[in-house]
């Protein structure tokens, strides 16, 4: 069994003691980070290698940032790319690596979707040419025949279920049409949305936002998503979200998400 996660900590620095101690009680194989809002020269990479992992990370002063932690043993670990095609010169937002367990090939992309507020903003406009550019490298990477992931804080609530009130939501960026049919392509074109499969109709969130005690009176929103592919989804064994988290000393306002991949 492979375990594969992801969590948006807002900020590394602040959070490492809390992404050591998951590391430590939930072993996974693999845990995309986003948001650690530093520098790699700000970052403890020694630190994870103490606790049996490797991080690769492009860091971005005060923003942004993504990283995957991939545990040691883990055969032929390679960094595929640091940006999305055509955005190498972009935002800290996207790395890709691919590794082998067990005799099975796999590929994890860990994104960072441009939040996008206020709708009909510079934003918005980079938000979904962002998302477009995605898409389109999500779908040649199905040509590859490999098990691929592609894990992270996708800044899209994709129906109605998925937030605790969608009237609020109306003109989030988060909530627009174009944004969520854009998630929906993706699903149309081969990729399984693995929370919702596992979890079926009913309501889960992965965000709470730090006003008003949202997480207190669960007013949550599912935009941390893994997509699987379909030889990723003929494996898929579990997913879920580890709200606790969410309840703990200086949190995060993202849980972590997690998939199990393969028999145990």
């Amino acid at each position: 069994m492979i375990r594969i996660a992801t969590w948006n900590v807002n900020s590394l620095r602040v959070r490492m003691e809390a992404v050591l101690a998951w590391l430590e009680a939930m072993k996974p194989d693999c845990l995309c980070l986003q948001e650690l809002k530093a520098e790699a020269k700000q970052i403890d990479f020694e630190a994870f290698r103490r606790a049996g992992y490797r991080l690769y990370a492009r860091g971005e002063k005060s923003y942004n940032g993504v990283a995957v932690a991939m545990r040691d043993g883990l055969g032929d670990v390679k960094l595929a790319r640091d940006s999305l095609p055509g955005r190498e010169d972009d935002e800290a937002r996207y790395l890709e690596l691919s590794f082998e367990a067990g005799g099975v090939s796999y590929r994890v992309g860990s994104a960072y979707f441009p939040n996008g507020n206020p709708v009909g903003s510079d934003k918005y406009r980079n938000k979904i040419l962002w998302m477009a550019d995605f898409s389109a490298h999500a779908r040649s990477l199905l040509a590859l025949e490999e098990v691929l992931v592609l894990a992270g804080d996708y800044n899209v609530i994709p129906e109605a279920v998925d937030v605790w009130d969608a009237a609020r939501f109306g003109d989030d960026a988060l909530y627009q049409r174009e944004v969520r049919e854009a998630y929906r392509a993706l699903l149309h074109c081969g990729f399984t949305d693995a929370l919702r499969s596992a979890s079926g109709g009913g309501r889960v969130y992965s965000f709470w936002d730090y006003q008003g005690g949202s997480y207190r009176r669960d007013f949550g929103l599912r935009i941390d998503h893994i997509l699987l592919s379909p030889r990723g989804a003929d494996l898929l064994g579990g997913c879920e979200v580890d709200r606790e988290v969410r309840g703990g000393v200086r949190p995060s306002d993202h849980a972590p998400v997690w998939v199990d991949l393969g028999s145990s």
